[in-house]
């Protein structure tokens, strides 16, 4: 099976992804992971193949789970990690240490999986194929370790037919849910299902009753941020930030992260919280210093020009807008106006969303529509723009076109002047493919 079938292969399958009725926190009733334990029973069992660091969390997994694979990589280790959603090609969804699968690999995987189709217990989803091509991947390359994000909640994830040798909760925060009752406390009893009795439980989250939910669960030990591990100091660096981070069995100072956000601190703390708790030993200073330096994350806060500045960021929930609001207020100052182009997935508040977006004071707001079937309209998030704006003056633009909506704004720009590309994935991912396009450093 060549790429372009195995995409076809894929589309023919359920995709949760594109609709709205994927699970939500408190309303998981009748889910299962049979199938896909039927799947990988099929496939010989590969999610087993190698020791498994497992991440769930509202916002940061993504990076967490870079920030994890680049230290385990200056360990000399052999990484495979699995992630979702993609930015521009679904291979970036499966990477053998920094490096995705290649378009051939991918191809033959799942013409492989294909064949034996047929002998799976149920039909699977788009989801459960992706998973169950990673886990068989992963298997063939004989990775040394594996960093499996979760692609929703956690216990139902297809993600949790493997066992977490670390599991990692990064935090709870507002998605996939519907806000019905103790919203928070059903989101975190569904991310702690990735929890087994032997695993270490590595804590992002800081809410003590959501911290007994973890604890609650099971897991060998347990460390919670701000307690166990966490930041010392984080300061504003050029191209990111200086920090110095503590561990139970260290304290690593000095280091410098080329991420921008505060936010972003808290992730590497996480995530060298979370190596140190797979080698069961400290890290040394020089090596976490190494792995750092090396970490790109595609789509978060990322600088593709200066003059004037262009940054791309998904944040699609109001935890994630709230971060990246901050990373921007705290971090640059252009003299000329902002302008935001914005395009949101259904199933959010909209309002909420966009708040602290609007709270930046934009002169110009591009309201656009992503590329899948759960988008918002581009007129309705205009008039939820309309809506936040109150008092503050601002030309607003609607386009269904996001290449359309970021070639308009690059024209409109003056050097002084910033563009903040943001909102769903889909449209941060064709943004970025535009941009390099007109010759912007938005790399692959």
């Amino acid at each position: 099976m060549n790429f372009g079938d195995a995409l076809v292969h894929l589309d023919e399958h359920i995709n949760l992804e594109a609709t709205l009725d994927g699970p939500k926190a408190g309303a998981v009733h009748g889910l299962s992971l049979d199938r896909m334990r039927g799947i990988v029973e099929v496939l010989g069992d590969p999610q087993a193949s190698a020791p498994v660091i497992h991440v769930t969390g509202t916002n940061g997994k993504g990076s967490t789970s870079r920030i994890i694979t680049a230290l385990l990589g200056a360990h000399g280790l052999t990484v495979g990690t699995y992630a979702s959603p993609h930015l521009e090609s679904i291979t970036e969804r499966i990477r053998r240490n920094a490096e995705s699968i290649s378009e051939e690999d991918f191809g033959d995987i799942m013409g492989e999986i294909a064949a034996l189709e047929p002998m799976f217990p149920d039909r699977p989803s788009y989801f459960d194929l992706l998973t169950a091509a990673a886990f068989a991947w992963f298997a063939r390359e004989a990775v040394e370790v594996m960093v499996l994000e979760v692609g929703m909640l956690g216990r139902f994830d297809s993600t949790n037919v493997a066992s977490a040798d670390v599991a990692v909760i990064t935090n709870v925060g507002r998605d996939h849910t519907d806000f019905r009752g103790d919203w928070r406390r059903a989101i975190a009893e569904e991310k702690a299902g990735i929890i087994e009795d032997r695993s270490a439980v590595v804590i992002g989250e800081t809410d003590p009753e959501l911290i007994e939910v973890f604890r609650a669960e099971g897991g060998s030990v347990h460390w919670v941020r701000d307690e166990h591990f966490g930041v010392r100091s984080s300061l504003v660096a050029l191209g990111g930030r200086h920090a110095d981070l503590y561990t139970p069995g260290s304290r690593l100072e000095e280091l410098y992260l080329p991420l921008h956000g505060a936010h972003q601190v808290d992730n590497a703390s996480i995530a060298v919280a979370a190596v140190e708790a797979f080698f069961g030993r400290p890290l040394d200073r020089d090596v976490v210093q190494e792995a750092l330096r090396s970490v790109e994350i595609p789509g978060r806060f990322e600088v593709v020009d200066r003059a004037p500045l262009i940054v791309l960021d998904m944040a699609h929930n109001p935890d994630g807008t709230e971060a990246v609001a901050d990373t921007y207020a705290s971090e640059f100052h252009p003299e000329g106006g902002l302008t935001l182009i914005v395009g949101m997935l259904g199933g959010r508040d909209l309002d909420d969303t966009l708040a602290p977006l609007l709270a930046l004071h934009p002169r110009r707001v591009i309201c656009t529509r992503a590329d899948s079937p759960r988008a918002v309209p581009a007129a309705d998030v205009a008039a939820a723009v309309a809506r936040g704006l109150g008092d503050h003056v601002a030309e607003v633009r609607t386009t269904d076109d996001v290449d359309a909506a970021v070639r308009k704004a690059v024209d409109l720009l003056a050097d002084d002047e910033a563009l903040l590309v943001t909102g769903s994935t889909y449209v941060v991912g064709e943004a970025r493919s535009t941009l390099r396009s007109l010759g912007f450093n938005a790399r692959r």
